[in-house]
């Protein structure tokens, strides 16, 4: 293999396993468990969906999403019952897989999904500031001063080199060279007595002052020790099933934007059970779980990440960082990595959704604005749900709004119908609405030829016509159905009071056939 032409990739996950690193720690402490844990978490995940996963270049690892989701079981139960969670989370997530649930991302509107990346990168955002702060939780204070003015410098150096080093060479990611210059920087201030730059392990040690340092071994196998009864099952079922839930659509989410922006198609159904893997593995080498980062496969793709190498160099790296490296980590500037992430708001963010705000339909402009609202005072999967429902009412109501009849009389004196427009239990209130039964003649017809019955509701609508023509003593007929059509009503014929669909022969309007 020359290593030339997987340079970029190679390249790319040392950045990926830097930026890792910070996330990881911040999680770990958001889901209220060691450092370590998070770090063996984004190991895990990293290197097994990089292997099995349906996405090359996606990164995953521990993620605020299932971290969020997690730390009230922690806080109540242990941490051996999040091992516990996470390997039956893992189970959900490959069932979802072979039974091919995967395919369900394609459901997600347009509009969706702009809302919902434009919502994490507000996140992703509204998660740096935490790094202008001192202290932590109601203690934390903003920084001021000369601590200020140097992080927004670094910060601002950083996104500077991620910006203008590709423009003069592609030799090195701009956001690595970012990295690499501003820890020489943080080092010579620091050396020099001028100024001590804040690091990962200040950061750390903010969180918790008794950690020393982030030296770690390699992961051991360790089988959550949890009461193996119905009652361990029932605390930790709702938490497991949410937590698959949130992380495999995040994960399809992702993959999704990777594949708009690579303009490749990533396996769905896969990387559920690479994701499922990924999580089992997690419980039984004592990890947090986590699934792909939108973030850290961001800085990938945009540093040229595009193969499955990528993704193990990011894990292996980090493995390496986490047994020997630990020295290198401690010492990165916040403010480099700060910078990095600033950089991935940026090119995550859909500047052209502001754009077209005003020349797309003003439904499909406020479920944008709903879906990144929700998605950043509440939760991912909250606002992917809530977007999807209000896409689909929106649609039901245009569909069932879109529905007309034009009326002729035949030669023999029969009045017919001839329907457009799709039967739903959206369209049930104005296809009744279109029709006179007072004033029709005794023989009826409604022409099905450019119209399709979807649902019970369908049904009962017509049901509820025949039943007001029978009433006058009329008679109503259906023509031209679907296959389609005619076996839902067929199959549905106890439930219809009365039958009111025939086959007619030779009937003629006044001036063409009806086919």
């Amino acid at each position: 293999m020359e290593i030339s032409k997987y340079k970029n990739d190679l390249l790319s996950g040392l950045t990926v396993a830097l930026a890792l690193v910070p996330e990881a720690i911040a999680f770990a402490f958001v889901c209220h468990v060691s450092p370590m844990i998070g770090l063996y978490a984004a190991f895990i995940m990293g290197l097994t969906t990089a292997i099995l996963g349906g996405r090359p270049g996606m990164i995953s690892g521990a993620t605020g999403a299932i971290a969020v989701v997690l730390a009230s079981l922690v806080l109540e139960h242990g941490v051996e019952y999040l091992f516990a969670t996470v390997l039956l989370m893992g189970i959900f997530q490959i069932l979802a897989g072979l039974l091919r649930l995967g395919k369900f991302v394609r459901m997600i509107p347009h509009p969706v999904m702009l809302g919902f990346v434009n919502g994490l990168a507000i996140v992703i955002f509204i998660a740096q500031l935490g790094q202008f702060k001192t202290g932590i939780g109601a203690e934390a204070t903003w920084l001021s001063g000369r601590d200020l003015y140097l992080m927004l410098a670094l910060v601002a150096l950083t996104i500077a080199i991620c910006y203008i080093l590709p423009k003069i060479t592609k030799a090195i990611p701009g956001s690595l060279a970012g990295i690499i210059i501003v820890t020489i920087i943080a080092i010579v201030l620091d050396r020099t007595g001028i100024y001590h730059t804040r690091n990962v392990l200040d950061f750390v040690q903010m969180l918790d002052p008794q950690i020393k340092t982030l030296k770690g071994g390699l992961p051991k196998f360790h089988f959550p020790q949890v009461p193996l009864n119905f009652k361990t099952l029932e605390i930790i079922l709702p938490y497991a099933a949410i937590a698959a839930a949130v992380g495999l659509i995040e994960s399809l989410l992702t993959l999704t934007l990777i594949d708009e922006i690579t303009q490749t198609r990533g396996k769905g159904n896969k990387e559920c059970i690479g994701q499922g893997i990924g999580n089992v593995l997690c419980s039984l080498f004592g990890a947090m779980g986590g699934c792909a980062m939108i973030g850290q496969s961001m800085i990938n793709i945009k540093s040229g990440g595009r193969t499955r190498l990528s993704g193990i160099t990011a894990a292996i790296a980090l493995l390496g960082f986490i047994v020997i490296g630990s020295s290198v980590i401690q010492i990165i500037p916040v403010a480099a990595l700060v910078g990095v992430m600033c950089v991935v708001v940026i090119s995550t963010f859909e500047w052209s959704s502001l754009r077209i705000m005003g020349k797309i339909p003003r439904s499909d402009a406020f479920i944008i604005v709903l879906v990144s609202s929700v998605t950043v005072f509440k939760d991912l999967a909250t606002a992917v749900f809530i977007g999807v429902i209000v896409s689909a009412l929106v649609f039901a109501w245009k569909k069932g709004s879109q529905i007309e009849i034009h009326s002729e009389i035949d030669q023999k004196g029969s009045k017919v119908y001839k329907l457009r427009g799709q039967l739903f239990f959206g369209s049930t209130r104005n296809f009744v609405d279109l029709f006179d039964p007072a004033n029709d003649p005794d023989d009826v017809i409604i022409d099905f030829h450019y119209a399709r019955v979807h649902d019970h509701s369908g049904i009962e609508a017509i049901n509820t016509l025949a039943e007001r023509y029978t009433k006058l003593n009329k008679k109503l007929h259906l023509i031209d159905l679907s296959p389609e059509c005619s076996e839902l009503l067929n199959t549905a014929a106890e439930l219809v009071d009365v039958k009111v669909y025939e086959d007619l022969k030779d009937w003629h309007i006044a001036t063409d056939k009806l086919a």
